[in-house]
């Protein structure tokens, strides 16, 4: 084959090219410290590098995001925790300082308003926020757990008229009655009119029997987590009659001609004030309907289904004396004493209570038959909130109405149900991907800590607190009477037995009041040791998002090592070669122009 000049330049020229770009492939790996630029430069480090990429890039979403996010709100949940924590152990040992440390109603209202800032505090902690997000409010992180001063404005009207109501459903086990005492000492201002002037009838040593007269009676009570409820005299927003709802578990219906008697389930009593009229004591004497119930074969009998509700079963209910009580007081004095004047159960709005006496107790209730699953349903409505009430869309079954205004155009009613398919919200944990198909909950709920019962217990503790403070205005009264008479005149004597009574009174209610203090004792127990659960499930949570975000630390390196073994150069190698091929070139560039200086005409 013969060899031109022509065949000589081109093969130099292609050699020449060749040789920069390979100088071009080595100064892009040196600019971008990279083997490749594009995916042809080499398939298999192409694909490796994605896979590696993507590997890097999950896991950095993973730690240096998720994990960090999950281990902030973590943080946030156990610092907050531990200030409840630490205000329970406040009240327990307020409790443990002051069961025995009162004398007066003065030394108790000071003990009582300590308590009472520590229970503010409490629920202060539920509203503890995370990047605007409230961290024991569940899925609902807009809402804080319990109401706000901006919400208390917010569902009142121009008229301080409630624009917000909730028809709460709320469940009771057996153990939730529990036992209170009341103390009647009304004689002791019997037939007193006027300081000073005391009224007898015939006979003054008659009278003489004021310390028998103070009774101390035990009571019994649903207490359900609000007080200032909606009185069944009132209508709801659309102008219906307000409903009290109560289902019993079961009835045993004796009165039926069957034996043995029929049993129903989940019997639905439907309490209202329609036409009710007020009695003597102070109450107003409800209607009582049975709704439903579910008979022996299973089925739902109602009313109007085949066969229906049997006659005695609805006969007994509606022969069932409730009434409500506007003041806490006349229903303690209806419900107690040998012949109370409320023989079935007394409803205070007011305080939240359902209250019955104890020989109501033992006709109507069986600790064998209403253990377990059985379950008492209450239903009522609340549309007076204040700040710091609980939010009831957090922990209950419960129906939101609201008036909605807008401008030009009449308020408009909005219904809202919140939790239909349970009755307490223990189904909105929050769980952060913090790696491959790995979860971790990072939320703790409000009612595995802020129980009503912590605010409830303050209402008892008022309660008492008003006792103890009008037994003894009682008996400064009495006192002060008795100074304007001889000690030998029979006024003097029967002011002294009545000042007998007023210290057999307040000897009582002081007993109550220490037994209160006693309870809650081990209540304020109970709730620490709820929330010490809580703090180490959390806690526990923690210590393993930390060893998971130790591993993904770990895997994150190994890949970004991997990824670099796999695309990133070395250094000195490229530039080993740059030296070499620039050498390269140069010795080209010569040869090829000496061997180009010369051609065949040179010898023609």
């Amino acid at each position: 084959m013969r060899m031109t000049n022509k065949i000589m330049r081109n093969n130099s020229a292609y050699n020449i090219n060749q040789n920069k770009i390979l100088q071009d492939k080595l100064t892009n790996q040196m600019t971008n410290q990279s083997k490749i630029v594009r995916p042809s430069d080499d398939p298999v480090v192409a694909i490796r590098a994605l896979r590696l990429r993507s590997n890097v890039s999950t896991i950095t979403q993973y730690n240096e995001k998720n994990a960090e996010d999950a281990k902030a709100w973590l943080s946030v949940t156990a610092d907050a925790m531990e200030t409840a924590d630490a205000v329970l152990t406040g009240l327990y040992k307020q409790c443990v300082e002051s069961a025995d440390k009162y004398e007066t109603a003065d030394d108790l209202r000071i003990h009582l308003s300590q308590m009472k800032q520590l229970t503010a505090e409490f629920y202060s902690c539920a509203n503890v926020d995370y990047a605007g997000r409230f961290v024991f409010s569940g899925f609902r992180t807009d809402l804080p757990v319990t109401f706000t001063e901006e919400d208390e404005k917010r569902m009142k009207d121009n008229d301080n008229q409630s624009l917000v109501s909730y028809n709460i459903n709320e469940s009771f086990g057996f153990e939730d009655i529990s036992k209170i005492s009341y103390t009647n000492y009304d004689k002791l201002s019997e037939n007193m009119t006027g300081v000073g002037n005391p009224s007898y009838p015939t006979g003054v040593d008659e009278l003489h029997s004021y310390e028998q007269s103070v009774t101390n009676d035990t009571l019994y009570r649903f207490r359900v987590s609000y007080n200032g409820l909606d009185s069944l005299t009132e209508k709801d927003f659309e102008g219906n009659d307000r409903k009290l709802t109560i289902t019993l578990p079961e009835y045993e219906d004796t009165e039926a001609a069957t034996n043995p008697p029929t049993v129903y389930k989940n019997v639905k009593l439907e309490i209202t004030a329609n036409g009710a009229t007020a009695d003597a004591n102070g109450g107003i004497k409800l209607n009582v309907n049975v709704v439903s119930a579910i008979g022996p074969d299973g089925k739902e009998v109602t009313a109007t289904s085949t066969p229906p509700l049997p006659t005695t079963l609805k006969d007994t209910m509606a022969a069932l004396d409730v009434q409500e009580f506007a003041d806490q007081e006349q229903a303690y004095k209806a419900i107690a004493g040998d012949q109370p004047t409320c023989t079935g159960i007394a409803f205070i709005p007011s305080t939240g209570e359902l209250v019955f006496s104890g020989s109501f107790y033992e006709e109507n209730f069986s600790e064998a038959t209403f253990k377990g699953e059985d379950s008492f349903h209450i239903n009522y409505d609340k549309s007076t909130w204040q700040n710091g009430d609980i939010n009831p869309v957090h922990y209950f079954n419960c129906m939101e109405s609201k008036m909605i205004s807008t401008p030009g155009k009449d308020p408009q009613l909005r219904k809202t149900a919140f939790n239909t398919q349970r009755d307490e919200g223990r189904d909105q944990d929050i769980y952060y991907d913090v790696g491959y198909n790995q979860q971790i909950q990072v939320n703790t709920r409000a009612d595995e800590i802020f129980v009503h019962d912590v605010q409830r217990d303050m209402d008892d503790f008022d309660h008492y607190l008003k006792e103890f403070e009008d037994i003894e205005k009682v008996i400064a009264n009495l006192t002060e009477k008795q100074k304007e008479y001889p000690e030998d005149s029979d006024e003097y004597k029967d002011l002294a037995e009545r000042i007998e009574g007023g210290n057999k009174a307040k000897a009582y209610i002081r007993e109550q009041i220490h037994s209160k203090f006693e309870n809650q004792i081990t209540k304020y127990k109970s709730y620490m040791d709820d929330t010490n659960v809580a703090m180490t499930d959390s806690g526990t949570r923690g210590s393993r998002l930390e060893l998971i975000k130790t591993r993904l630390t770990n895997q994150q390196m190994t890949f970004k090592e991997l990824q670099q073994d796999n695309e990133g150069i070395d250094i000195t190698e490229v530039a080993v070669e740059m030296t070499a091929s620039e050498l390269t070139y140069n010795a080209a560039l010569m040869a090829t122009g000496k061997i180009m200086q010369t051609n065949l005409m040179n010898y023609i």
